[in-house]
């Protein structure tokens, strides 16, 4: 499993972080990427010709990267315009950084620099497995959810007792790793890995990025939860500041890229450092003995692809055979398609009969995970 990063001690960072178990690529045999224009439209920047040893040795700061024309500027006005039909004033601002977070008593975003040009996002899938935020859908459930820790601290709302006595108190030191409960229902589902049980901030966030979102039911959706009480209590707080300017205002931006000395290859070599942790291989076998080992000189299909296309039928299955949540069906088949990617498992039986085995595979992963009723993610 791969979660979230520490928070800083400045700069809280409450977003997903992602972990890959698979070893950092040796810098000699990296291959050279095609270079793409600028979401901007403008000309292709010198650095993204470069192949990947080189490119790793390049300085943040000398990157000259912006958000503009990008499309998170193009997904934060989309949510913007719904801050603006629910009557709150408030628009935060945003910058490049390493990563993302929100800074306690700034109202603004810090948005990883991998997403300004697709050459770095290349590179960011390449030594992490995956680019968070690195499609609309996702980007935009990351934005509103890190718009709604810019909104805490605009309007300090964590300050209110009805916060406190909702969410819990917001001073309480962030955990190292959480433990949460997939069945529990005291929590909404929006993010992934059951993020808003690491923390009171991280709960108050997720349960406004659920309100949100346009033509939300989250009333009929969550009816019966415990959860439902907080979706509640945003709705009243919303309307409380509807129409109200923010209170801190500051255009703060902490740890911005354009200050930023460290090389590349250097961010890349912290950041899987520090996600080194025991893999979770317990059921690695079990998926080597349905798929096989790549052979030289054949095009197998990845396990990894044919799992990911057999996903709506997989998760159809077990959703009818197991009457979990949906969420934790997806979640148990994100992280089977992962592992299959990161093991490079490819077909080497009928699809018929490795269809069959992934599905024994699956249920027996959600029935232990139901079993423990929690996993353990570092934040």
């Amino acid at each position: 499993m791969r979660r979230r990063d520490t928070r800083k001690e400045k700069a809280r960072a409450p977003a997903a972080r992602r972990r890959s178990t698979r070893p950092l690529a040796r810098v000699g045999g990296a291959r050279r990427a095609p270079a793409r224009n600028c979401s901007a439209g403008t000309r292709s920047p010198g650095w993204a010709r470069l192949p990947d040893e080189q490119l790793l040795e390049q300085r943040f700061r000398d990157l000259r990267l912006s958000l503009r024309h990008s499309t998170v500027e193009h997904q934060l006005s989309r949510i913007e315009r719904e801050l603006q039909r629910r009557g709150i004033r408030f628009r935060p601002h945003t910058w490049l950084s390493e990563e993302w977070f929100s800074p306690d008593g700034v109202p603004g975003i810090a948005v990883p620099f991998y997403l300004a040009h697709p050459r770095l996002r290349a590179l960011e899938r390449r030594y992490m497995g995956e680019v968070e935020g690195g499609n609309a859908d996702w980007l935009t459930r990351i934005l509103r959810h890190e718009v709604a820790h810019a909104l805490d601290n605009a309007y300090r709302l964590r300050r209110r007792k009805g916060w406190r006595r909702t969410f819990g108190r917001a001073s309480r030191p962030y955990p190292a790793v959480y433990r949460p409960r997939p069945a529990s229902r005291n929590f909404v589902l929006h993010l992934g890995h059951w993020y808003a049980q690491s923390h009171p901030t991280e709960d108050f966030a997720e349960t406004f990025a659920v309100w949100l979102q346009p033509r939300a039911r989250w009333r009929r959706d969550y009816q019966g939860w415990p959860a439902l009480r907080k979706l509640e209590y945003v709705d009243e707080l919303m309307s409380r500041i509807r129409g109200e300017p923010p209170l801190v205002t500051n255009r703060e931006q902490i740890e911005p890229l354009t200050e930023n000395r460290r090389t590349l290859g250097e961010h890349y070599r912290r950041k899987r450092a520090r996600y080194e942790f025991e893999t979770p291989g317990t059921y690695d076998l079990r998926l080597k003995r349905i798929f096989g080992r790549r052979s030289a000189g054949r095009r197998d299909v990845a396990a990894s692809t044919f799992v990911r296309e057999c996903g709506p039928q997989l998760e159809r299955l077990l959703l009818r055979r197991s009457r979990l949540y949906p969420y934790l069906v997806h979640h148990v088949l994100r992280t089977a398609i992962q592992r299959c990617r990161e093991l490079d498992l490819v077909l080497k039986t009928s699809k018929r009969e490795a269809k069959r085995a992934v599905l024994g595979v699956l249920e027996r992963i959600l029935i232990d995970i139901v079993r423990r009723d929690r996993e353990r993610y570092a934040l």
